[in-house]
């Protein structure tokens, strides 16, 4: 699929978007390809399951087991980033055999293409920012440690808000069915969660607080995705089974409105501003105590005097 120039970021960075890391993620993070959410409801749902996918990624024990630890947490990143690699296409996977009665991959090979790229970008990101840590912490050259370390902060915040966006979207997958982002929300939570629950490995944290802390990630992903899966089939026909060629175009969000117009000179302050001054300037020609002019006279007089012309 040819890509126009810009079409990534949407022609959105500049040369001083280099010194906001913040704005350069969200313009490659979440690429202008990605369609537009559909209800405000919905982006809603997403948000909530955003905060609850980074818990089940990370791992809440990170800030509880000895307080915060910076390292832990890196490869606890470097983690979800490895079992994304290899989830993500195999879940992508099997929906494309559920969906091969209804269309060809070659339908969606654009944007699934697209959604990998964005995977490997946001993967080898992840990789960058732990190497440089690595790095850092290993040197004892000044040089290296200032050099590095300014990188390394630039892509750590970067990646951070990467790390949002990419959570948001899965990767785009919204391009290719809507359904799927929380789709491999919910995959990508058990997925985290399960070897804990099979091992027994909670942490050092006691049985009750490590099941808590365990299955309260996925328990409550899976519960938002299915509440987000299901509007998308209510309200938009959207449904995860049918393939994406068979979907009724979803309707196009529509635009923020604009700033209202000034008023005119003149103009009420009460009422519509388009609207112009109403009532007459001269008057009410029948206002009351006025003489209608066509009004028949009560007592019509002759214009002369009423005599006889013969007298009698």
């Amino acid at each position: 699929m040819a890509r126009t120039r810009g079409s990534w970021t949407g022609g959105a960075l500049t040369v001083r978007s280099v010194l906001k890391p913040q704005d350069v993620a969200r313009a490659v993070f979440h690429p202008a390809w990605i369609p537009q959410p559909l209800d405000p409801s919905v982006e809603r749902l997403k948000k909530v399951r955003v905060i609850a996918g980074a818990v089940a990624s990370l791992g809440v024990y990170t800030f509880i087991e000895g307080g915060f630890d910076f390292t832990e947490l890196l490869e606890n990143a470097m983690t979800a980033s490895v079992v994304l690699l290899f989830l993500t296409p195999l879940t992508v996977g099997a929906m494309l055999w559920v969906w091969r009665r209804g269309g060809t991959v070659r339908q969606l090979r654009g944007p699934l293409l697209n959604s990998l790229l964005l995977l490997l970008l946001f993967v080898g990101c992840v990789a960058a920012v732990l190497l440089l840590v690595q790095t850092v912490n290993g040197s004892a050259n000044a040089a290296v440690i200032i050099g590095v370390g300014l990188t390394m902060m630039w892509m750590l915040i970067f990646t951070a808000y990467g790390a949002v966006r990419v959570s948001g979207n899965f990767f785009g997958t919204a391009a290719t069915h809507r359904c799927l982002p929380p789709l491999l929300a919910m995959v990508t939570s058990w997925l985290v969660a399960v070897p804990d629950l099979v091992t027994g490995d909670l942490h050092g944290l006691s049985l009750t607080l490590g099941i808590v802390f365990i299955l309260g990630a996925p328990v409550t992903v899976t519960a938002i995705a299915l509440l987000e899966m299901g509007r998308l089939k209510r309200r938009y026909g959207i449904r995860l089974k049918a393939h994406p060629a068979t979907l009724t175009p979803a309707p196009t969000p529509a635009p923020a409105p604009g700033p209202v117009p000034p008023m005119p000179p003149g103009t009420p302050s009460a009422g519509s501003p388009y609207l112009p001054p109403q009532g007459n300037p001269y008057g009410h020609p029948y206002a009351p105590g006025g003489q209608h002019p066509y009004a028949p006279h009560p007592h019509p007089q002759p214009p002369y005097n009423p005599q006889r012309p013969y007298g009698g």
